[in-house]
Formats: C-alpha cells, sequence, structure tokens
C-alpha cells in the first residue's frame, strides 16, 4: 500500500504560547485508510491538520502528501486534497447551489461538468429540493452536509475531516458516515478528528491518540482496546490513556 502522507518529528509551537500544540510528532498514512486523530480538547489535533492543509506553517519538522511539499507544488497539493472545518464554511444569504458553484470555481469547475456534480451529491446527501434555498435557512444537519459537498465537489484524493458530524441529527449522521464510506471505498483517504468515540470506532480503519501535542498509541481500533487491560470500547481506552481531568481551556 502506498505512503501518502509521512509526517516526520513535527513541532508546532504558536506565537506567545508557553507550550507546544504539537511536538515529536510522526505518523504514516496509507492510501485508501480513514484515520481518526483522536485527543481532548487543546490535543493538537486542529494544529496537525491545519499543518497538512498549509493553512499554518510547523515550528520544525517535515511532512510531505503523495511525496510533495507545500514549499514546491502547493498548487498541486491544493488539488489532492479537500477540507472540510468545524465552522460552516458556507454563505448564509447564498442558496446552497450559489454557494456549490462559486466553491467548486476555487478549483477550476465550470459549466456542465459542475453543474452535474452540484446535483449528484445534492441528490444523494438528500438536499436536492433545498438546492435554491438560502442557507441561513437551514438546520444544523443540511449545513453540514452542504458543508461536506464544498469539500469534495473536485474529488481530491485525500480528505481532512475536523469533527464532520459534530451537532447534526442521528438522521444526517448516518447519511454523512455512509457518504463518506463510499468515497472511502472508491479510492478516498480520510483523515478525521471526532469527539464521538463510538463512532470513530466504527469508522475508522486506524485511529491515532493524541494528547499535549504528542501520539500515544496508533493502531487499528481493534488493537487499541486490546492494549488495555479491561478496555471494551475506545471511550475506555481513551479515558484510560488521557485520563478524567477536564481540558477546559480558553
Amino acid at each position: 500500500m502506498n505512503t501518502v502522507i509521512q509526517i516526520h518529528e513535527l513541532f508546532k509551537k504558536y506565537k506567545g504560547a508557553d507550550f507546544f500544540s504539537v511536538k515529536e510528532l510522526s505518523l504514516a498514512i496509507q492510501q485508501q485508510e480513514i484515520v481518526g486523530l483522536i485527543g481532548p480538547n487543546g490535543a493538537g489535533k486542529t494544529t496537525l491538520i491545519s499543518i497538512l492543509c498549509g493553512l499554518i506553517h510547523p515550528t520544525s519538522g517535515t511532512f510531505t502528501i503523495k511525496g510533495l511539499t507545500y514549499t514546491d507544488h502547493a498548487l498541486q497539493i491544493k488539488n489532492l486534497i479537500g477540507i472540510v472545518p468545524q465552522e460552516y464554511a458556507l454563505y448564509p444569504t447564498l442558496t446552497a447551489r450559489e454557494n456549490l458553484t462559486y466553491f467548486g470555481s476555487l478549483y477550476g469547475l465550470k459549466g456542465k461538468n459542475l453543474k452535474n456534480k452540484i446535483n449528484e451529491y445534492l441528490t444523494i446527501l438528500g438536499l436536492i429540493h433545498f438546492a435554491d434555498k438560502r442557507i441561513e435557512t437551514f438546520s444544523g444537519g443540511m449545513k453540514r452536509r452542504i458543508n461536506l459537498i464544498a469539500g469534495i465537489l473536485h474529488d481530491p484524493e485525500i480528505l481532512f475531516l475536523d469533527e464532520p458530524t459534530v451537532g447534526v441529527d442521528v438522521q444526517s449522521k448516518n447519511v454523512i458516515i455512509d457518504f463518506l464510506n463510499e468515497l472511502n471505498r472508491k479510492g478516498t483517504t480520510i483523515i478525521y478528528t471526532s469527539h464521538h468515540l463510538a463512532e470513530a470506532e466504527d469508522f475508522c480503519t486506524r485511529i491515532a491518540i493524541i494528547d499535549e501535542g504528542r501520539i500515544f498509541i496508533e493502531g487499528t481500533p481493534e488493537f487499541l482496546i486490546q492494549s488495555v487491560a479491561g478496555a471494551t470500547n475506545l471511550e475506555e481506552v481513551f479515558l484510560t490513556l488521557t485520563g478524567k481531568k477536564l481540558r477546559d481551556a480558553l
């Protein structure tokens, strides 16, 4: 299996911060894996994804995406990856179709090809009848699904998902996860963060538990559960390794 992301001893310390958000982090992600990055608030998950998406620069360390670096191949990497952020990246006063047309155009999509892709994904995710309604009228679950479509219109080989099902109803969550599983079956590599540990246990082929910027352990969900005495699920593994102390932070 081909390595699509190679991370070597990555560090990130924000200006004015007392501690590193990511430190000594190394990880290899293989083609068509679904890798879950799981950790408490402030563990470094979103920082790591932001680095891999080229949104922020690491303090030190290296990483490649399909053997490429942002220094030399930023545009090529942009076309290889899709990003679905936790916050809605949508214009509320525009319709669903207008939003998707705009985001598709950022990747050079246009005309009939873009129109067909939008209609296809709106249909699959149960939103075709709301295509010409403004986003500000949508429920949270509907916005999540539009947010997802905006990140995959250009058919990325690698998809980054930051809490893709947070705050949605059970039906929307099931539709989103089924859709992501189908993308993965067709070849898309997925890197995913979530606080829904039961969902991560079912969805991911491999999980890395991150705390204080480091990977504590990584492997299949089954391996992680077997590695902790008495654990029967991922949540018990998580609490054993990261503790029960609250992680509130400003």
